[in-house]
């Protein structure tokens, strides 16, 4: 049970169709105050590989909304069925939450395309003289 949890099992016991909270009641009911990345609107995005507390909210199929971050409050929405967040490639915020992730059929086309030689050191400049440019 990860620190976020409550907040997951706060909103899967919501019957509304919206649930306003303010930035001290989740620090109410997470017991520990929120980190200071709060003060950013990318933190309360419904990207779930944005921070682990997304994913919480995202799994009790809610998505935030109405976030006012200079008066610390905002609402979760229930998500509706089918309306997943915008991700890119047609992942679904579902399939990041279960860790199915489904990937774009391009991703890995270039893997095994560049060999480094073993004896190479990639720390070695490429020209061993450009620092005299400097020494004038």
């Amino acid at each position: 049970m990860g620190k976020y949890s409550p907040l997951r099992s706060y909103l899967m016991a919501q019957t509304g169709e919206r649930v306003p909270m303010s930035f001290s009641d989740i620090e109410k009911l997470l017991g520990e105050k929120l980190p200071a990345s709060k003060q950013y609107p990318a933190w309360w995005s419904n990207n779930p590989s944005n921070n682990p507390m997304t994913k919480e909210w995202l799994a009790a199929g809610f998505q935030t909304e109405s976030v006012n971050i200079a008066g610390e409050n905002l609402v979760f929405r229930r998500a509706q069925a089918g309306s997943g967040s915008s991700k890119g490639f047609g992942e679904s915020a579902q399939a990041e939450i279960s860790g199915t992730s489904s990937r774009h059929p391009i991703f890995g086309c270039m893997k095994g395309t560049l060999t480094i030689m073993p004896d190479v050191d990639l720390t070695e400049p490429a020209d061993p003289d450009w620092g005299k440019v400097y020494e004038d």
